[in-house]
C-alpha cells in the first residue's frame, strides 16, 4: 500500500465494486447528465475485471483516507498484448485539486512500464477537461475524436495513447 498526503492506495477488491459503480454513476449523472446505462457499463467492466483479472499484468487501485474512498484507477490488458489500457480513473470531487489524480496516473503508468508494456491507451470524453489536460501533461496524445450519443447525452468520445 502506497501513501500520498494521508491517502493510501490499495488494490481494488470485490468489496469495492458497489461503491465504485455508485461513485461513477452519481458523479457522471450530476456533472454530465449520464443515464443509468453508464452504471451498467461500469458494473460490467468491474465484474469482468474480478472474474478474469490477470494479476501479473493487471491491477486496480482504490485511494482512501481515514476510511473514505476518494478515487480509483485501473491498468488492464488491451487487445494488443504489449499495450495497456487505462480504465475507471475517478477522483471524487472532495479530493480534486490535491494532486491525487497525478498520483493515481503515475502509479498506473509506472505499473504498466514495470510490467513491460510499451504503451498505454484510454477512452474518455471531451467534456472531461481536467482529465484530458492531465493526460496531455503526461505525454498522451489524442488519436481519435468522434461525436456520439451515449449514456443518454451527446458526447465527443476520445481515444488517447502514449508510448513508453
Amino acid at each position: 500500500m502506497r501513501e500520498f498526503e494521508g491517502v493510501k492506495l490499495r488494490q481494488f477488491e470485490a468489496r469495492d465494486l458497489d461503491w465504485l459503480v455508485e461513485a461513477h454513476a452519481e458523479l457522471y449523472a450530476r456533472t454530465e447528465g449520464f443515464d443509468d446505462s453508464f452504471a451498467f457499463l461500469v458494473s460490467a467492466i468491474l465484474t469482468d475485471f474480478l472474474d478474469r483479472q490477470d494479476t501479473v499484468w493487471e491491477r486496480g487501485w482504490v485511494a482512501e483516507r481515514d476510511g473514505w474512498r476518494l478515487g480509483s484507477i485501473f491498468c488492464v490488458k488491451s487487445e494488443q498484448s504489449d499495450i495497456a489500457k487505462l480504465r475507471l480513473f475517478l477522483v471524487q470531487p472532495e479530493a480534486q485539486g490535491m494532486g491525487l489524480g497525478k498520483h493515481l496516473l503515475e502509479t498506473c503508468m509506472g505499473f504498466a512500464r514495470d510490467r513491460g508494456y510499451v504503451g498505454m491507451h484510454l477512452w474518455t470524453h471531451e467534456s472531461h477537461t481536467a482529465a484530458c489536460a492531465l493526460y496531455e501533461a503526461y505525454g498522451f496524445e489524442m488519436t481519435a475524436a468522434e461525436p456520439v450519443r451515449n449514456f443518454g447525452v451527446d458526447l465527443v468520445e476520445q481515444t488517447w495513447k502514449i508510448s513508453f
